[in-house]
């Protein structure tokens, strides 16, 4: 049997390349999740192992502040050989690059033969206290080298200069790094500076938990004390978040295309075993049993999926290195990570690979037994698989419809998304388990149209129901990519149009820029204006008046011109002539309702209004009309913007702070930062998506092609009759096309209703309870599910091409020569 296999792996390598695509593909995307998350949290691990090397305990802040006491204790342990404590002050930063000021941190040096400091990457550490060592990625942005001077100061107006005499090495900081200065600095620069924690390196012989365990006994009560590799854990934790996330998603995917991938193999094992129908037969006549056909066939099985499953490890770390190298040319705030390849990131897609391989063959090894010997005595006929869905099929999969749906809807009902996902998982296995009975149903239909177009359509149609189960499960390869491509589509947009009305709720106004006690400069709405990126400048005024005994901030701005830059319509439609528009903390602090009448004095001047929620607004917010009753000569303060959508939101921001170089302090807030952060997230998940469905669509390329390379193998008598009977060539490849064409626009189409549904009940799983007022909103992505339907139909009709050609080269003469 050992000749016999390798004889027909070599007869039928052409056909088992198919398989072998699909099953590296998916193993591919295997490794490549399972060593990218190895690989990030390995690198992650070492770099904050690196930062706190000698480490032995760890006291920090938790329900208290580390104190003075707290040190000295500590320092008077019997069981520590070195105590530090890591001590950080916040001070402001001049720039040369800079219109102002901005704030870094800075870290008290400290001397320890235990404990691991920070080193440089030039130059030396400060030891005296007008110098400083900044980060080098920091030195390198704003363009400050060893030997510069920089002048620092504090919130209370203090300042002072100090040298760079050395740059910190941060080559290796998850994060940004800390400047660093002598520990008499300071406390010069900040007396109360924050004690972030407290670092013991133990005697020998002395444990970890030992030297944690005496640390906790005499600190107070609520600080909380790790030992060195728990705190090095915990760090490792807060990044490593992410990360899971991050494999859990490529983990996913890579299950996903396995999944589809079993469809396939099992499809392309189904063909061979169909065309190797008499040489089984004579296997059997010459004396092989069962249990040897169907180890042969298995044994092909195993080899195919271990050279496939080989070749899509390396696949996978091909894929891990380009991306770990692409990630070192983005500042992502993680370090460079170096490719870490864990035996069980490549052992565990390889052992998957072969045994889905494996399993995918069984059903058509079984039926490989079942071949009678007399089958090769007979003449050769085109093999058949004419099945039909059982009825127990049938009513399984409309229980699993019926009890995943009901899940479904609980999922988004209750908000959920642990439901939601078991009972969208459990529908989708009704979908499968039906599919003979829908895919066919839903051919016949969408087939009606073509089939008006001649002969060759009508024929395509019923071919495409003929095998019931196999037209289902080829059907199926695609449905699984379109579904999920549309699920992350609808999903996506249907979440970031909720977190946008949240936004416009929250933060109606993309960024309020105003000055502290300053007038701005005339120059400065034009200023404002020529930022790339900002599309509307609107003024403002600011005057502090009275309102019963509390000082309140009015904010004055033109109704008119406030739709322009206000998000929220109701509240730019509430801004009027007598109307008050107050925030929730002010609301609360005046004891006001909607619609109560308030009172602000300024001066002599006294105004009566309406008071109504301003959520995300200034304290109180009137019209400017309104305002200038209270203060007729009140100074533009400030101005309201309103950015471009498709700007970059960051680069938008920083060219606002570092605008208007003679105002001294400039406040930039608003919404703009937190919307961008989140559109990155949406843009990528949206990138991800379409990574997505180009490897299922591929996979399902690879199917859709498998079955109709077995359909034109069993209707090669059937074809050469036509032919014989005058249907053209061409006539015959476009009859396959119309047959591929309506397998791959079924699948789209189920596939997307199911991805609507599946998108918006996982979003109101996932938001419901996360907005203010429980609102979820639903998008329809239209344009990316024609797209989704396009490319779906594409594919059907390029894997139609080559089973076309094959069954357009038969001469109907040597077909029909043993009827």
């Amino acid at each position: 049997m050992r000749r016999s296999l390798l004889s027909s792996l070599r007869a039928h390598v052409g056909r088992l390349v198919a398989a072998c695509l699909a099953i590296v593909l998916g193993v591919g995307f295997g490794s490549l999740a399972m060593i990218v998350h190895a690989s990030a949290s390995h690198g992650v691990d070492e770099t904050i192992g690196a930062q706190y090397r000698g480490v032995d305990a760890v006291v920090t802040p938790n329900n208290a502040t580390i104190s003075p006491a707290d040190i000295t204790k500590a320092q008077k342990l019997p069981e520590a050989a070195s105590v530090v404590t890591l001590t950080t002050a916040y001070l402001r930063a001049s720039f040369p690059d800079l219109v102002r000021p901005t704030t870094i941190p800075i870290d008290a040096r400290y001397e320890s033969t235990e404990i691991a400091g920070p080193g440089t990457s030039s130059g030396r550490l400060p030891t005296a206290t007008n110098e400083i060592a900044l980060p080098a990625r920091m030195a390198a942005k704003h363009h400050v080298a060893i030997g510069n001077t920089l002048r620092i100061s504090s919130y209370d107006d203090k300042s002072w200069t100090v040298k760079v005499v050395g740059l910190v090495d941060d080559s290796k900081y998850v994060g940004s790094a800390a400047a660093v200065a002598t520990p008499e600095a300071v406390r010069i620069f900040e007396p109360e500076a924050f004690t972030r924690a407290i670092a013991l390196a133990g005697k020998p012989g002395v444990s970890q938990q030992q030297l944690a365990d005496a640390a906790q006994a005499v600190v107070a009560s609520g600080l909380q004390t790790f030992t060195g590799e728990a705190f090095i854990q915990h760090e490792v934790e807060s990044w490593t978040n992410g990360i899971d996330v991050l494999g859990g998603v490529f983990g996913m995917f890579a299950v996903i295309a396995l999944f589809v991938a079993c469809l396939v193999i099992g499809n392309t094992f189904t063909i061979v075993i169909a065309q190797r129908t008499r040489e089984m037969a004579l296997l059997r006549c010459v004396g092989a049993s069962r249990r040897q056909v169907f180890s042969s066939v298995l044994a092909e099985a195993t080899v195919v999926g271990a050279i496939a499953s080989a070749i899509g490890v390396v696949f996978g770390v091909a894929l891990s290195a380009l991306g770990l190298a692409l990630s070192r040319e983005f500042d992502w705030g993680i370090p460079p990570l170096p490719l870490h390849l864990s035996p069980v990131a490549l052992l565990a897609p390889l052992l998957v690979g072969i045994a889905v391989t494996v399993l995918a063959a069984v059903v058509p090894a079984r039926r490989a037994t079942k071949v009678a010997p007399l089958a090769a005595l007979r003449p050769e006929t085109a093999p058949t698989a004419s099945t039909r869905a059982g009825v127990l099929r049938l009513i399984l999969g409309f229980l699993l419809l019926l009890g995943g749906g009901g899940l479904l809807a609980g999922g988004a009902l209750l908000n959920d998304v642990l439901i939601g996902v078991a009972g969208g998982a459990i529908s989708f296995l009704g979908v499968l388990a039906v599919g003979s009975l829908v895919v066919p149903a839903l051919i016949r239909l969408i087939g009606a149209l073509p089939a008006r177009g001649g002969v060759p359509a009508r024929i395509a149609v019923a071919n495409a129901v003929r095998n019931p189960r196999r037209t289902a499960a080829t059907t199926s390869a695609l449905l699984i990519g379109v579904t999920l491509i549309s699920l992350t589509c609808v999903g996506i947009a249907s979440v970031q149009k909720t977190f946008d009305v949240s936004m416009d709720g929250q933060y109606p106004v993309d960024l309020m820029v105003q000055t502290y006690q300053e007038k701005m400069p005339p120059s400065a709405e034009q200023q404002l204006r020529d930022i790339k990126g900002i599309t509307q400048v609107v003024p403002i005024s600011k005057v502090l008046v009275k309102s019963g005994d509390q000082e309140v901030e009015i904010t004055g701005i033109d109704p008119a011109a406030a739709g322009s830059v206000i998000h929220n319509p109701s509240l730019a439609e509430q801004l009027k002539p007598g109307t008050a528009l107050l925030d929730p903390p002010t609301m609360r602090m005046l004891e006001l309702q909607p619609g109560s009448p308030v009172t602000i004095v300024s001066g002599r001047h006294k105004l009566t209004l309406t008071a109504q929620r301003g959520n995300g607004l200034d304290p109180v917010t009137v019209a400017k009309t309104d305002l200038a009753k209270l203060a007729p000569n009140a100074p533009v303060t400030g101005f309201w913007l309103a950015s471009d959508p498709d700007a970059d939101g960051s680069a938008v921001i920083d060219a606002v702070e570092q605008s208007i170089p003679t105002v001294k302090e400039l406040s930039v807030q608003g919404g703009l930062a937190e919307r961008t952060s989140y559109t990155k997230v949406f843009n990528v998940l949206l990138i991800v998506a379409v990574g997505l469905l180009g490897v299922s669509v591929l996979i399902a390329l690879v199917g859709v092609g498998n079955t109709l390379s077995l359909s034109v193998l069993e209707r090669t008598r059937e074809n050469a009759l036509l032919r014989a009977m005058g249907l053209s060539r061409r006539q015959l490849r476009r009859m396959l096309a119309v047959e591929s064409l309506l397998m791959a626009l079924v699948a789209a189409g189920l596939g997307i209703a199911l991805g609507l549904i599946y998108g918006w009940t996982g979003t109101s799983a996932l938001m419901g309870g996360q907005t203010a007022d429980g609102v979820v909103e639903y998008a329809v992505p239209g344009t990316l599910l024609i797209v989704i339907a396009a490319v779906a139909a594409v594919a059907g009709l390029l894997a139609s091409l080559l089973p076309a050609r094959r069954a357009a080269k038969v001469a109907p003469a040597g077909a029909l020569a043993t009827e």
